[in-house]
């Protein structure tokens, strides 16, 4: 892989997108920028998803100290679910170097369009459109500030053994991919535990890097960190994600996911054409 000054503003400016839509779809970038790096730059999927990785652990520790300040990251589930994607993290970064790169892609694949799917079923719904369970007995529950209703919206969590199960899949798709798998983090905290889209978005920022430090040792022992990728990567992600932290306040629900559902079904689509052997 020869990178040019060119392409290292190219690398930059793609990043600094991919951290914008990464922080308001609750993805951290990773998930954009990785299909970016292969289809576009031509870049191996696992130096892609080695840069990736260590540019989510920077970003999401500046994003998701945005999202805490803003009330909309809630520390208390990052925490209870974090151990399962830590867990599933460390069990996907050792069977990544098994998997060829078309294998790699068509997983990255699924995981987009299984994103997109869950977006477009939820894409009407608002906050406060669901009756809060009767009791929440793992007290995964909170309220955000709603710029748009003038008040605090409160939530709970529900179906948490299943959000857990996902949380687990998100891990092991993490170290595969290298790319935070916020996808479905939010596709557990949103789909499944029925979390509000922004509540679920802000919490998977502030879980991502915990997910991708599980495993990022392992890509570095094997040699899929380099630094002349991962520099501009990580700081473009690092820009765009605080961006988006200050527009997803600010936003509705549905604004964010008809920005977000657009952006992710052409990589999708794109990705799995890759995959499958075709115009690579």
């Amino acid at each position: 892989m020869i990178l040019t000054p060119g392409s290292d503003v190219a690398l930059l400016l793609v990043s600094v997108a991919a951290g914008l839509l990464g922080a308001l779809g609750g993805v951290g970038g990773g998930l954009i920028v990785v299909p970016v790096l292969t289809i576009i730059f031509g870049v191996d999927i696992h130096l892609a998803a080695g840069a990736s990785i260590v540019a989510v652990i920077a970003t999401s520790s500046g994003a998701g100290v945005a999202f805490v300040r803003d009330g909309l990251a809630n520390i208390r589930i990052a925490m209870f679910l974090g151990w399962a994607t830590a867990i599933g993290a460390i069990v996907g970064a050792l069977a990544a170097s098994e998997l060829p790169a078309s294998v790699l892609l068509l997983v990255l694949a699924a995981v987009l369009l299984v994103s997109v799917a869950m977006q477009l079923l939820r894409l009407s719904e608002e906050p406060g459109s669901e009756p809060l369970p009767a009791h929440d007995r793992f007290r995964l529950s909170g309220s955000y500030y709603s710029i748009r209703l003038r008040s605090e919206v409160p939530y709970a969590s529900r179906r948490v053994p299943l959000g857990l199960a996902l949380m687990a899949v998100a891990g092991v798709v993490s170290g595969l991919l290298g790319i935070g798998s916020g996808a479905v983090k939010v596709l557990a905290m949103d789909g499944a535990m029925r979390l509000p889209m922004k509540v679920s978005s802000a919490t998977s920022n502030l879980m991502i890097g915990v997910t991708a430090a599980a495993s990022v040792g392992i890509y570095l022992a094997r040699g899929y960190v380099d630094a002349r990728l991962a520099a501009p990567v990580a700081l473009g992600i690092l820009i765009g994600a605080l961006v988006g932290a200050r527009m997803l306040g600010r936003l509705t629900n549905r604004n964010v996911r008809v920005i977000f559902i657009p952006v992710l079904l052409a990589i999708a689509v794109e990705t799995l054409l890759r995959g499958l052997g075709v115009g690579a």
